[in-house]
């Protein structure tokens, strides 16, 4: 790649990792109220595995770029943004678009990142650490002695979301699969095996009154089951729908039956409560809440990071151009942490 070519992934439609495409042109100039971000780290988080299959509820029509995230220098800034900003090292939530070397962003959708965190380390907690926070905090609302269930532990949004519980003073329970346990109680998690125990039988045994939040995304049976385990007054946080993964049919329907799911739950009067989680909801009727909140609790993220009470859980570094590899290895479930794909 030569000073000022822009590459990027496209997914042209319903692919197989070697299907993604890289394409090369030039590189993206800042509008007013923009900046243009040269990637220095991006993802392969489980909405791109969603996306290559059409999975994903809300994916926009093919072909486009996926990415959900990025980190990157600010290579430039458009009128009506303070200049200081470029040369700074940002990340940003973008849902698509990420996987690209150069990328134009509204520059009120930019968070700063702490001069001692790296841009792949930075990377592993944007939006699995917005979302691990965002659960936690205001949803769950996890309070010290309290203990959780998470499902898939060792994943990108389950390794930050038992470290941050851990800060907090919150027992964790964690679902891998036995090559993960290690590394789990290293975390001081205690590990189940989802393949080979009955994960509810054994959380009974571990917390017989029920724990005091599940989270789950998984979908499918799991939030029922999840749901059950929850203790008087506890909370589900549903965010995903792993299990239909593979499934054809309606990409929604799987989401709006969990949706149903809780509005039901929602309205027993058991004292329990659930929640779907979406990372983005509020953002296109209060935007400028919705950047606050993401601002304030992503600094929060990145400052565990920082201060070495959260250590990055980073599966795997590749070039962007070796993406195909990258998706393989992602979704091998072989893996603990996030597989993190950097400049070209």
């Amino acid at each position: 790649m030569s000073v000022g070519e822009l590459v990027e992934v496209v997914l042209p439609g319903k692919v197989e990792p070697d299907g993604l495409e890289i394409r090369y042109g030039s590189v993206p100039t800042a509008g007013a109220g923009q900046v243009v971000i040269r990637m220095e780290a991006t993802g392969v988080s489980f909405a791109e595995q969603q996306m290559r299959r059409g999975r994903y509820y809300d994916q926009p029509p093919f072909p486009f770029v996926p990415g959900y995230d990025l980190v990157g220098t600010v290579l430039a800034a458009g009128a009506g943004v303070q200049p200081s900003l470029v040369g700074k090292r940002v990340a940003a939530l973008t849902k698509v678009g990420g996987w690209a070397s150069h990328v134009a962003l509204d520059a009120a959708d930019v968070v700063e990142v702490p001069a001692g965190v790296g841009a792949a380390e930075a990377e592993t907690a944007v939006v699995n650490g917005i979302t691990a926070w965002q659960m936690l905090h205001r949803k769950a609302r996890v309070r010290a002695g309290q203990t959780i269930l998470v499902h898939g532990a060792n994943g990108g949004v389950g390794s930050l979301l038992v470290q941050l519980a851990r800060i907090a003073g919150v027992r964790v329970i964690g679902t891998a699969s036995a090559r993960h346990h290690g590394a789990l109680r290293k975390l001081d998690v205690i590990p189940v095996d989802y393949r080979s125990e009955d994960v509810a039988a054994r959380v009974r045994e571990l917390v017989p009154g029920g724990v005091d939040a599940v989270f789950d995304h998984i979908g499918g049976r799991s939030v029922i089951d999840s749901w059950r385990l929850l203790a008087p007054g506890g909370t589900l946080v549903s965010y995903g729908s792993a299990a239909t993964r593979d499934d054809s049919g309606s990409k929604q329907w799987p989401v709006l039956k969990i949706l149903c799911r809780v509005w039901l739950w929602n309205s027993l009067p058991n004292g329990r409560r659930a929640y779907f989680f979406n990372v983005w909801a509020g953002r296109a009727f209060a935007k400028d809440r919705f950047r606050a909140r993401l601002r304030a609790d992503l600094s929060q993220v990145f400052a565990a990071l920082e201060r070495g009470e959260v250590t990055a859980q980073i599966a795997a570094e590749l070039p962007l151009t070796r993406v195909a590899e990258a998706m393989r290895l992602a979704e091998s479930g072989t893996v603990t942490g996030k597989v993190v794909l950097v400049a070209p």
